[in-house]
């Protein structure tokens, strides 16, 4: 039987929206877990009323002369927004809008010597409240403010986005912030891009989010309708069709501008279905070549705009390779609200099919207990085997008792050797993001799968710690990971912590490698004097030389 005709059996839509736990388990004391969080189903419909107040208090920061409003988030706390920021067009004439998602100390120091404290806002987004880069961040930041102003006048300049009741809100009040927005509390994150969490950035920024949401609301119309038509159903039935014949690596193929949609996706497929040693690996495809050079456990999903010819081109040829593939065009940026509520509903019937639940994320909090061991040194981190011209090589979990390598070439050969069919290479970059240091491992790892056609992804820390390494760590054991970081210099004192920033962002690149080590996945570190170009292109280069 294929998936949609047991998508149609099961009546699954209508549960759906209904909210019907027993759709996801029949686990009594699961029932009520998965119930607060389904309140998603119908976030488009319900979006337009929670925009006036928050275009109202637009109107107040921009009274009060705002120019820059920063996001201090992680995860489902900031991806809509990042994406939204990166795909919609934004006013010439409103406050820019910067999204830190990173604990790299580089990263937020930079962004501070852009900004002019009278005129920056930020908001503080965790849907607990106790996340804790946007802590740490608000702790920096905070402290910055108060540098020039009293207190209370610091405080208006910060703005909560959390749950109600959350420990953010109550820090919020004890903290003399400005105001919290809420989310509904049964929404989880990655399921919260049409929240007040996706909404408001953009709206504070300048950015009228109207089109979107009429997009949205028409999308999710379709999407609860009992009939294969259905976008959301269609996709999730394509999905488990392909999954079920061996092909689990998604790869997503975008047109230029709607690429950073793929880290939204990525997160929502990854942490939804990879647990319990299944899953979906999601693959963002960057650079689309003919023919692919993909194997045959891809599945690929077109999205292009409507003059992208070379796409469809590239789509006919996925084809003739005997991939599946199903396209389809997004007709104007604001189609992205569309996006959100199609991914979402498929992504919500894809655990039916996988007969998973979609809503919990079981593994992500062992890099968090890892990072908080590594940070009161209750644990021990696997030790360098090696220093190759001042590169740490680390061999863990699966790979554990590597010898030592003679040099840099031969440090990466044991990934290749431990390679099995159907695996995924993940490279867990803790590094500056920029185009011109992360883009050298982006386009190593595309010559890497254009040679042996084995999936490839680029990951950067800690952002993917809230996206990707769920599946990582709870999906199938058929991931290859290099861990890479470097020891920089750079650091910003944490107040009220007993860590610094650096310490912080060593830490959580040390716990995922411990969390990784401890399920014995194939996992090795580079830890690299610094994350320079130079640096990086030779990595970029052993890379293409060692498993190309």
């Amino acid at each position: 039987m294929n998936a949609m005709q047991r998508l149609i059996d099961a009546n699954a839509v209508a549960r759906l929206v209904k909210r019907d736990p027993q759709l996801f388990s029949d686990d009594v004391d699961l029932r009520q877990p998965i119930t607060q969080r389904l309140g998603w189903t119908d976030l488009a419909e319900k979006a337009a009323g929670r925009l006036p107040l928050v275009c109202n208090l637009a109107g107040v920061l921009a009274g009060e002369g705002a120019r820059d409003i920063v996001l201090l988030g992680m995860g489902g706390s900031s991806l809509a927004a990042l994406v939204m920021k990166a795909i919609l067009d934004h006013p010439a004439d409103a406050p820019r809008l910067h999204i830190l998602d990173t604990t790299r100390p580089a990263a937020v120091s930079e962004l501070l010597d852009t900004l002019v404290r009278e005129h920056t806002f930020f908001l503080v987004s965790s849907k607990s409240g106790t996340t804790v880069e946007p802590l740490s961040l608000y702790a920096i930041f905070r402290q910055w403010m108060e540098e020039t102003m009293e207190r209370p006048a610091a405080g208006r300049h910060f703005i909560a986005i959390t749950d109600p009741a959350s420990a953010l809100e109550k820090m919020r009040q004890k903290e003399v912030m400005r105001v919290a927005l809420t989310a509904p509390a049964n929404v989880g994150g990655r399921f919260s891009a049409l929240t007040i969490f996706g909404l408001a950035p953009l709206t504070l920024s300048g950015v009228d989010l109207t089109q979107v949401i009429d997009e949205a609301r028409t999308m999710e119309r379709a999407c609860q309708q009992s009939t294969p038509e259905n976008p959301g159903a269609a996709l999730a039935a394509w999905i488990a069709d392909a999954h079920a014949g061996g092909r689990d690596k998604l790869t997503l193929v975008t047109s230029k501008r709607w690429l950073p949609f793929g880290l939204w996706v990525e997160q929502l497929v990854a942490e939804s279905t990879g647990k319990h040693g299944t899953g979906v690996v999601p693959i963002i495809e960057h650079l689309p070549t003919r023919p692919t050079g993909f194997g045959d456990d891809r599945a690929v999903v077109v999205m292009r705009e409507p003059g992208d010819t070379d796409l469809a081109v590239f789509a006919s040829g996925a084809r003739a390779e005997g991939h599946p593939v199903v396209e389809w065009t997004v007709d104007s940026p604001s189609a992205i609200g569309a996006e959100f509520v199609r991914w979402e509903y498929a992504v919500g019937l894809l655990g039916v099919l996988l007969a998973i639940n979609p809503f919990d994320e079981p593994d992500v909090g062992a890099a968090k207990k890892m990072t908080s061991q590594v940070l009161d040194g209750t644990t021990t981190v696997p030790a360098a085997v090696a220093d190759i011209d001042g590169v740490w090589v680390t061999y863990a979990g699966g790979l554990a008792g590597t010898a030592a390598p003679r040099d840099l070439l031969a440090s990466l050969a044991p990934l290749g050797a431990a390679r099995r069919t159907g695996d995924y290479l993940a490279t867990l970059a803790y590094i500056s993001d920029d185009e011109t240091t992360i883009g050298l491992l982006r386009g190593a790892l595309k010559a890497v799968s254009s040679a042996n056609g084995i999936a490839t992804c680029l990951e950067t820390g800690p952002r993917y710690l809230h996206s990707t390494g769920q599946l990582h760590k709870g999906g199938p054991d058929s991931g290859l990971f290099l861990v890479i970081t470097a020891r920089d210099r750079a650091d910003l004192a944490v107040p009220g912590s007993p860590f610094t920033l650096a310490r912080l962002y060593r830490a959580q690149a040390e716990g995922d490698l411990c969390a990784l080590a401890e399920r014995g996945r194939r996992v090795m570190r580079l830890d690299l004097p610094g994350d320079d170009p130079a640096a990086v292109q030779k990595i970029a280069e052993a890379l293409v030389e060692a498993l190309g």
